[in-house]
């Protein structure tokens, strides 16, 4: 199908509820700082009710504005990496609602350009795999539930996407340390970039 950024901004912008790809794999996505938004988000998932979501904004100083702050350490390493497939875990200044009363937020910019039009529409989003918490995320929407598409408000097809999920690195403490391994091309990139930070 082609994308229309401004259907979709529109859903989100009422409160909806999107599953749309992401330079990864699929998403479901609603505005980070809607708490109803969130509240259907979290039901969805089934997920813990205290567990923060991953927020995608347009730019690293679009997710400032919304509260993420970053070290002199974590600003160059994103500078280099995003947009792209890192998720950066940073101190938030204030909570949103995507951050779910966590002191601390996942941030990442994606490398596609229409879904960097759609934030600069809308504003960050927080963004989940699509899955029940615990099973392995959807890379065809397909083959997404019925259950699933009720309670979906707009799905953006975009075909198949078998991309690995995100690489994440914690920038919260001293040192910026690996959560998780995405892409073994990137998460390369990844490791030179902190190493030049030190």
């Amino acid at each position: 199908m082609t994308i229309k950024v401004d259907e979709i901004a529109a859903v989100l912008q009422r409160g909806g509820i999107v599953l749309m790809p992401t330079d990864t794999i699929y998403g479901l996505h609603a505005l980070a700082n809607d708490p109803r938004a969130i509240e259907r988000l979290t039901e969805i998932k089934g997920r813990d009710e205290t567990k923060p979501f991953i927020v995608i904004g347009a730019s690293r100083e679009q997710l400032e504005q919304s509260g993420a702050t970053f070290t002199q350490r974590a600003r160059a390493a994103v500078s280099e990496l995003w947009p792209g497939p890192l998720t950066a875990i940073v101190p938030l200044r204030k909570t949103v609602a995507a951050s779910r009363g966590s002191t601390s937020i996942g941030v990442r910019v994606p490398a596609l350009q229409w879904l960097r039009d759609l934030l600069m529409q809308t504003g960050p989003l927080a963004s989940t795999s699509v899955n029940r918490s615990g099973e392995p995320p959807m890379t065809d929407p397909k083959s997404l539930s019925l259950e699933l598409q009720s309670q979906i408000n707009l799905t953006v097809d975009e075909g198949l996407k078998a991309g690995e999920a995100s690489a994440i690195v914690d920038f919260t403490g001293d040192e910026p340390r690996f959560i998780r391994e995405g892409d073994s091309f990137f998460t390369q990139k990844v490791w030179k970039t902190l190493r030049k930070s030190l």
